[in-house]
């Protein structure tokens, strides 16, 4: 049944800890020095400098006179610094402004400039003036007008005549303004979209650093597997793990078990697990570096036997993704790949995953790749490229049915086709 082996079944993994009862905590996995000597061997300024250069070859390409950044990831893909990323994703205090042919400017929670000092991707390091409301509070029209002046300023200094400038997140009060002072604003995130997709030779050491991790998490899933485990402490496992492990979050509670497995994206919760219930889980795991380590995996709780048809499941969903990673190639368009495609039996069809592929680097990234019948509606087409890193997704489950089954699996697209990063059980995981 596999046609297709993992190149890196044979690299060594940390030796996984196992949960030793359901009522006890995980002890901490000890952070192995293979991980930790590998954390030290990114270069973390030749990161910073490659993917900046990335992002101002993208802006130069649209003739924008440079970028204003809030989103974190956006942040983090431009200089490389991080502050309470999961928190400024609701509360856009800090961002940064990247001319195309001038100064990265820094604007930073006054409190906490520190984490930002003497970082070479910023050249001139400010106190931000936030402007929504949970800080600005009723002062919010004074501290816009504030913020917009500053940007104004920038860009008078820097654009050299331009007055286009790309913008992520921007509230419409505060766009306004700069709209007013003759700034034209285009969306930023498909130069910043296009300059992540293809990974620079660190980023690729990072993702595969964070996949690893990720494996040491979903073997001690495997083991610690058992009937009587709630899926919270279960999904825990690759929480303690990735934390212990210089990690950051997690992006999901995707993990469910039993009749909570059909339909799919029902996230955890306190059910006990039973012997015998497929238990599927997708990581969306923001790991080391902040890069993705985004795989899913299906088990079948021990003291049963996998049931036929669960059997026929998993087989159905592992042909999907074994499949489909065979056709990637570069060049590769994303229509021509949605016309060859596996077919998903019509049983399957109403309850398949949402798309077929999607990029990863900091989180899910461009592109997604949508079925040939969503084409109409949502779908667009691009082609595959050497060092794009993508996940090849399945979720097979026919409506009404009890259970389904998640598969997925990352892989970096070489010049030879794609190569799977996670050496996790998938070929013939159900097999005792």
């Amino acid at each position: 049944m596999s046609r297709i082996r993992d190149a890196a079944l044979n690299r060594p993994l940390n030796e996984p800890v196992l949960l030793d009862a359901a009522t006890e905590p995980v002890e901490a996995a000890p952070l192995g020095l293979d991980i930790r000597a590998r954390i030290a061997e990114i270069d973390e300024a030749r990161l910073r400098k490659d993917r900046l250069a990335r992002l101002r070859r993208e802006l130069a390409k649209r003739d924008y006179a440079g970028a204003l950044l809030s989103d974190p990831m956006n942040i983090r893909y431009a200089t490389g610094s991080r502050n309470m990323a999961v928190w400024t994703m609701h509360a856009p205090g800090r961002y940064v402004f990247v001319a195309t042919d001038g100064p990265v400017v820094m604007f930073e929670f006054g409190t906490t400039r520190h984490l930002t000092e003497g970082l070479d991707t910023i050249d001139d390091l400010r106190t931000s003036i936030p402007w929504f409301y949970f800080l600005a509070g009723p002062r919010t029209e004074e501290k816009t007008a504030l913020w917009a002046n500053e940007i104004i300023a920038l860009m008078a200094e820097h654009g050299a005549g331009n007055r286009r400038l790309a913008v992520d997140r921007c509230e419409p009060w505060g766009a306004q303004r700069l709209v007013d002072a003759g700034i034209r604003l285009y969306d930023a995130q498909e130069p910043l979209e296009q300059a992540r997709m293809i990974k620079t030779p660190d980023e690729i050491m990072c993702l595969q650093l964070s996949m690893d991790v990720c494996d040491i998490a979903v073997d001690r899933i495997r083991r610690a597997l058992r009937p009587g485990l709630t899926e919270n402490q279960v999904w825990s496992i690759l929480h303690e793990t990735n934390i212990a492990h210089d990690g950051e979050w997690i992006e999901c509670r995707l993990l469910a078990s039993g009749e909570r497995t059909n339909p799919w994206f029902q996230e955890c919760g306190n059910r006990e697990i039973q012997a015998g219930d497929i238990v599927a889980f997708d990581t969306d795991m923001v790991g080391p570096f902040g890069y993705l380590a985004d795989i899913s995996r299906s088990f079948v709780c021990p003291d049963k036997r996998p049931s036929a048809d669960q059997r026929a499941l998993y087989e159905i969903a592992q042909e999907q993704v074994l499949t489909n990673i065979e056709l990637i190639r570069p060049g590769l368009g994303f229509r021509d790949f949605s016309e060859r495609c596996w077919a998903v039996p019509e049983a399957y069809v109403p309850n398949r995953y949402m798309m077929m592929i999607h990029g990863v680097g900091f989180v899910d990234e461009y592109p997604t790749v949508a079925y040939l019948e969503d084409y109409a509606d949502w779908g667009y087409d691009g082609h595959f490229e050497e060092n794009m890193v993508v996940c090849v997704e399945s979720y097979i489950g026919a409506v009404g049915g009890r259970e389904g089954v998640k598969l997925e699996q990352q892989v970096l697209i070489t010049a030879n086709g794609a190569v799977p990063m996670s050496r996790a059980p998938f070929v013939d995981a159900m097999e005792p």
